[in-house]
């Protein structure tokens, strides 16, 4: 990653956070701020002004990832050594979630949304982030809330009834970024759908989502299967995480109720891909195809409907590894039929957008937080696995 504040950048093509520009541009940045975009390779007239130049194929706005654990590994695949993981001692968590973002911020992921953690790893990381630019910056739901002996527990704590969700979510509002709501539990892939009911009502979770509220916090929801996900449309909720089995009616009601969705592909993709790592039978990996491709057609849905669309991927569950699964995921929008432009806006602009940051997308006068690549990926996305230079802003803008 570089710390120069002051230099230019001239690219054959670039992608602004929303659009695709194909043609020669110069980008000076001053201060680490973008002081100008104009057409043409003028990188020779500065340079002779004394400033620094670089050039590529490529720039776009750094990549965002809208779910993540970073106290997680993704890489391993066995059983034993994630269970083993989970046992470390704080300090060595802490360590595998500031690898998790440094990782992340070498693929050209410049900020991650982490999706909880019960030890509160993800809110101190946000904080050294602020500070160490060699990790992505970190927006953090600290510690969810979801129902006592339900599925959860290694992100969320209990709250048992209203007067526990009013008193958990105010104390949480003060450290969280967002609040995290357990809704649902997991798929069971062996039936092919979630068998369980949901943790809250329609009445409990639009508690949540109000007390939050009433203390300038945003939601987001672990949540799948139509029942769940009827729920949390309506409550008006601010993303659906996963949402697998989602249907058309649901996906009107978050247009209308403004509710984002993050459909993260990766962890039920690599299951399909490879299950051997897991045991499935042949009818088990039928179901994870069927659901794989429900999902797909949901997501083309989703975007035919104006439905805001996030990129996350759960990074840290098994197979899924902090950065690398991004372009994974893209390769699952593309081939779900999204444009590569609708698929980098969501990962770029779109969350920002979501996240009420102040800077979406490269324009003069925000601060410089892009990826330089050596080709374009509208030509190949490959380009996209080795960025050249990575730049981040500093702070949490």
């Amino acid at each position: 990653m570089d710390v120069l504040k002051d230099f230019v950048v001239c690219v054959e093509g670039w992608f602004d956070g929303e659009r695709h520009h194909p043609r020669a541009t110069t980008v000076v940045v001053r201060d680490g701020v973008i002081d100008g975009i104009s057409d043409g390779e003028r990188c020779n007239d500065f340079a002779l002004q004394g400033l620094p130049v670089m050039r590529g194929g490529f720039l776009m706005p750094g990549l965002v990832d809208a779910h993540v654990h970073l106290f997680l590994d993704g890489a391993p695949t066995d059983g034993p050594t994630r269970s083993a993981h989970l046992k470390k001692s704080l300090a060595e968590l802490t360590e595998a979630a500031r690898q998790s973002a440094r990782q992340s911020l070498a693929c050209g992921v410049t900020l991650v949304r982490d999706a909880g953690d019960r030890h509160g790893i993800n809110n101190r990381v946000r904080g050294e982030a602020k500070r160490a630019r060699n990790l992505a910056r970190v927006r953090s739901g600290g510690l969810g809330v979801k129902r006592p002996k339900r599925y959860g527990a290694f992100m969320a704590q209990d709250v048992e009834d209203n007067e526990a969700i009013r008193n958990s979510v105010a104390k949480l509002a003060a450290d969280n970024d967002e609040i995290k709501l357990i809704l649902t539990g997991i798929i069971d892939f062996d039936a092919g759908a979630v068998t369980d009911e949901p943790q809250f009502d329609l009445d409990s979770a639009k508690l949540v989502v109000d007390t939050a509220k009433a203390h300038g916090r945003n939601t987001f929801v672990h949540c799948s299967g139509e029942k769940g996900l009827s729920i949390a449309a309506r409550v008006g909720v601010g993303s659906i995480e996963h949402g697998f089995f989602m249907n058309r009616e649901t996906l009107a009601v978050m247009r209308d109720n403004q509710v984002a969705w993050t459909p993260t592909f990766c962890p039920v993709h690599f299951q399909w891909a490879k299950p051997e790592a897991v045991g499935w039978s042949d009818n088990t990996i039928g179901n994870l195809r069927r659901i794989l491709d429900r999902h797909a057609e949901s997501l083309r849905l989703a975007d035919e409907m104006g439905v805001t669309l996030l990129m996350g991927t759960d990074a840290g569950s098994m197979g899924v590894e902090h950065g690398y699964a991004m372009f994974e995921e893209i390769d699952r929008y593309l081939e779900a039929g999204l444009s590569l432009e609708k698929t980098l806006k969501a990962a770029t602009s779109t969350a920002r957008r979501h996240f009420g940051l102040k800077h979406a997308t490269l324009t003069r006068g925000v601060p410089f937080e892009a990826v330089l690549l050596d080709d374009s990926p509208f030509e190949s996305t490959a380009a996209l696995h080795h960025p050249r230079m990575v730049w981040r802003m500093e702070g949490s803008q």
